[in-house]
């Protein structure tokens, strides 16, 4: 996966066909799509090529869980040109994104859906809308973010890190906490494994974290907007690569922006690539690995 090039003049074309259809026209999957099924999964692999000598792994996985379906449906329809225009004209110039899905593992049918790691437009926009939004969900303030990290740590395989010692990335998005454990017959269930012991969240990050800069950015618009007991969890498990997104319209600049960042690209020169608004939010989101404000706001420098 991982050969075909990114297109914006494709990705418009296809803007044009998403404006006159439904949610429902371009999310089609009713149950896990087959291709997302991560059981009896062995690896999902970013690879170098002719064509991406430099490839970079980013794992984007998205809580579909209750209102947060809204925003494949947002990255599909307004977002992905915005996302992969700003890494490559920053000199990211091989990204490899797979677009994967989070639920909760106690009480949703798919709570784990994982794509490929893809660098074409029509790729990429394909595995994104094959994601099933079952909008569930437990209402217990938790959903199965650790399984991201279980994939990452465990489930992949990537030139970027194994060939060159140069980590990938890994997003989750939500809004809620996250479940220390996962049981051994649940995990069992979602992977496919013969036989497995119970799952521990932090164990799992700590893997993960050894071949990719995981963070999480938690979509400050919810019920759970600035709730002290989701924002204290997050910041104690990962810090300052804790993101807090007030909104979900930046979400494609913010990871494009965190991306280019650590990378090494200028901050300056990266917030001159989009308007105020936007780079206002993206720079509010970034809080304490922050990058300068403009002369009259005070924020200190990047630094990570």
């Amino acid at each position: 996966m991982g050969y075909s090039r990114w297109s914006s003049d494709t990705y418009s074309q296809m803007q044009s066909t998403y404006s006159q259809q439904s949610r429902s026209a371009i999310f089609r999957s009713t149950n896990i799509h087959p291709d997302l099924d991560p059981r009896g999964l062995v690896v999902r692999e970013s690879r170098d090529s002719a064509a991406h000598p430099n490839a970079l792994a980013i794992g984007v996985f998205l809580d579909v869980t209750g209102s947060m379906g809204r925003i494949p449906e947002m990255l599909i329809r307004h977002k992905l040109g915005s996302l992969m225009d700003t890494l490559i004209d920053h000199g990211i110039e091989d990204p490899q994104v797979m677009f994967s899905a989070i639920g909760d593992h106690i009480s949703d049918r798919a709570p784990l859906q994982v794509g490929q790691f893809e660098s074409g437009t029509e790729e990429m926009n394909d595995c994104l809308s094959k994601i099933f939004l079952e909008g569930g969900g437990g209402g217990q303030s938790k959903e199965s973010y650790a399984l991201a990290w279980l994939i990452g740590g465990r489930h992949t395989s990537i030139d970027c890190y194994e060939k060159r010692r140069k980590k990938g990335f890994l997003f989750t998005i939500g809004d809620e906490m996250n479940w220390d454990t996962v049981d051994a017959r649940r995990l069992s269930s979602i992977m496919g494994y013969r036989e497995a012991g119970s799952m521990d969240a932090r164990q799992v990050l700590r893997e993960a974290q050894e071949k990719y800069h995981v963070f999480h950015i938690h979509i400050n618009e919810t019920g759970y907007r600035n709730n002290t007991m989701v924002m204290e969890y997050w910041r104690n498990l990962l810090g300052e690569r804790f993101l807090v997104l007030d909104n979900h319209q930046a979400l494609a600049e913010l990871i494009a922006s965190t991306v280019a960042l650590v990378s090494g690209v200028d901050p300056d020169r990266l917030l001159q690539a989009f308007d105020p608004s936007t780079a206002d939010m993206v720079q509010n989101a970034l809080g304490d690995m922050s990058i300068p404000k403009r002369p009259d706001s005070g924020r200190r420098i990047f630094r990570f």
